[in-house]
């Protein structure tokens, strides 16, 4: 199941209490980086939110016969974009408290 099928999901069963969606974790993206390090397959991805923090993912090949570095930067942005659910789930959960 990935997301688009999750999100389908939870809107037919009608959850309609706050929570995040795929399209947030995106809105909060408002820029990206990339660098491979020289020499090496290591491929980072810096994300930059609307708040000015930074999220950082990252890939690599095991083998450099294998390393692609467009296949790298997929892999490492959507790494980056995973931890952003648990930081603004965090952040939705202190305003669910207060």
């Amino acid at each position: 199941m990935n997301e688009t099928d999750i999100e389908n999901e939870i809107q037919a069963k009608g959850l309609t209490a706050p929570r995040l969606t795929p399209q947030l974790i995106d809105d909060a993206i408002v820029s990206e980086q990339y660098h491979v390090f020289q020499g090496t397959t290591m491929t980072v991805c810096a994300l930059t939110l609307k708040n000015g923090f930074i999220v950082i993912g990252e890939s690599a090949a095991a083998s450099p016969e294998n390393f692609d570095q467009e296949i790298g930067r997929k892999i490492a942005r959507e790494n980056a974009r995973n931890k952003i659910w648990a930081f603004e789930g965090y952040a939705l959960r202190t305003k669910l408290a207060s």
